[in-house]
């Protein structure tokens, strides 16, 4: 197996209950921005890598494309079933999910590379489902963000790099908002090690964004208008 799950298998209960808390972390201030990147599916195939317990997907659906939704944890493929997130649904590692090959016109790995131990191995994988002149669509946190920190709480506090930005490191995390707690680990690299791993399935670079956060004045986000906090792609699979 190319994915360690026991982290995500151990903290799947936090991330529902933290994941499903409207407008509790940073993909509530982000989810237009990305719908109107992906854009109308008008009935394409979508599948979700790493869909946790399907919020994602749900926007896909909302979008008008038809889902399959895809975890190694099966208790967040469960959770998305439960919520009707998507259309069929697969308990699988993303480095091989038994799906057919060149079927989806488009793969979305929302946060979920930065989870994936061998994250070349599941990008490969992607571009072997996709269909010739489909769209891989990758959101990670931004590789400046992982490295870095503001000193203060102020939204014009410097932003400070800790250590160096290259290098592939492994991250534990634990963050507390509004009284629920999540534990997170994954794997910080740099946009380098993404493109590489790209080029290495032979798929292009089309599109890249650093989505702004919609915000109010007194949201917490408001320092993520000065320095991205993600990190999005859009990836073709060239024909021929």
């Amino acid at each position: 197996m190319k994915t360690d799950c026991r982290h995500w298998t151990e903290t799947a209960e936090e991330w529902i209950r933290w994941a499903r808390q409207p407008g509790h972390d940073a993909f509530w201030h982000f989810r237009a921005t990305f719908a109107e990147y992906i854009g109308a599916g008008d009935g394409k195939s979508a599948l979700e890598i790493g869909c946790g317990e399907g919020r994602v997907c749900r926007e896909l659906k909302k979008l008008g494309f038809r889902v399959t939704a895809s975890d190694v944890v099966p208790a967040m493929v469960e959770a998305a079933r439960e919520a009707d997130s998507a259309d069929e649904y697969v308990v699988a590692d993303a480095a091989a999910l038994p799906l057919k090959s060149s079927s989806f016109d488009l793969v979305v790995a929302y946060n979920s590379l930065m989870d994936i131990e061998d994250m070349p191995a599941a990008v490969r994988e992607a571009g072997l489902l996709l269909k010739p002149g489909g769209t891989l669509f990758i959101s990670v946190v931004h590789p400046f963000r992982d490295r870095g920190r503001f000193t203060g709480s102020e939204p014009d506090s410097p932003f400070m790099i800790e250590g160096s930005y290259y290098g592939r490191e492994k991250f534990e995390a634990a963050e507390e908002i509004n009284g629920l707690k999540m534990h997170f680990m994954g794997w910080s690299m740099p946009l380098e090690d993404y493109a590489a791993a790209i080029e290495e399935a032979e798929l292009g670079i089309t599109s890249i964004r650093e989505p702004l956060p919609d915000i109010n004045e007194a949201s917490r986000f408001r320092s993520w208008t000065r320095i991205p906090l993600f990190l999005w792609m859009k990836v073709r699979k060239f024909c021929g």
